[in-house]
């Protein structure tokens, strides 16, 4: 095994990824499967997300356990974590991905600021932000015990940068409020659990740009014009960079945020 080998090799080390069953969360679990690791898959569905577990473990010969909890829930966390310290002794890798983007029908978050309402910013911030503190704080016993282990938060360009209206007109999209305090809150959680957790656990953040998933042509348009790359993302785009975080690959990385944006941060 070469030196590179050696440090993407996750044989044998548990990672947890909440939202595993969305588009991202689907990218991160086969990633690290792929790189040996063992997965515990956190969704509030349990559709497709049992076969997912089969699927990942007879394709790569790893473990893959489904669990299926509501994020937004504290009790429900409770019992999460209670699974996760019963099912390994030492968890290696905390992937937050688990987010509440809201609907467009969604009273209270896709429409104009004056009307977006409390109750939607309170869900918004429980999901984005409380529940990613309460699993880091409630699992960081079981971190420690992990040589190397990582925490991995999935912020979002929006909690950076402020947005551009300009890219949603003439379209029925909606950039809330709650949504970017929420992620911009994560960022600094980020921050300040690098620096509580070292030298024991490596904390980082990924912001990803927009990620392609048919939208309105105008709005992708103008999105593809204002980015480098000259292109939204595709959740493909997102697999190396989660293997280098979770691995020893970045093993003198903490306290980051990363910006997978395709140069759209830049201007």
């Amino acid at each position: 095994m070469s030196a590179i080998e050696k440090l993407m090799a996750m044989q044998g080390r548990a990672a947890l990824i909440t939202g595993a069953a969305g588009g991202l969360g689907t990218v991160f679990s086969r990633t690290l499967a792929e790189m040996g690791a063992d997965l515990l898959l956190v969704d509030r569905a349990e559709s497709g997300l049992v076969e997912m577990a089969a699927r990942l473990a007879a394709n790569h010969g790893v473990k893959a356990r489904a669990l299926v909890f509501d994020l937004e829930q504290e009790a429900e966390r409770g019992r999460l974590m209670g699974q996760v310290r019963a099912a390994v002794p030492a968890l290696y890798v905390l992937i937050n991905n688990a987010a509440f983007v809201g609907t467009s029908d969604l009273q209270g978050w896709g429409v104009p600021f004056e009307q977006q309402t409390v109750e939607t910013w309170r869900r918004a911030l429980e999901v984005n932000l409380t529940a990613a503190f309460d699993l880091c704080k409630g699992l960081a016993p079981h971190l420690r015990k992990a040589p190397g282990a990582s925490i991995i938060n999935i912020g979002s360009i929006y909690g950076e940068l402020g947005p551009r209206w300009d890219l949603y007109e003439g379209t029925t999209m909606s950039n809330p409020a709650a949504y970017g305090a929420s992620k911009a809150g994560l960022g600094q959680l980020t921050r300040w659990l690098a620096t509580t957790l070292a030298p024991d656990v490596r904390v980082n953040m990924i912001a990803p740009g927009g990620v392609f998933r048919g939208q309105p042509e105008a709005f992708v348009r103008r999105y593809e014009d204002a980015t480098p790359l000259q292109r939204m993302a595709s959740e493909e785009d997102f697999a190396g960079i989660i293997a280098y975080l979770a691995s020893d690959m970045s093993r003198y990385v903490t306290g980051q945020t990363i910006l997978v944006d395709g140069g759209w941060s830049v201007w």
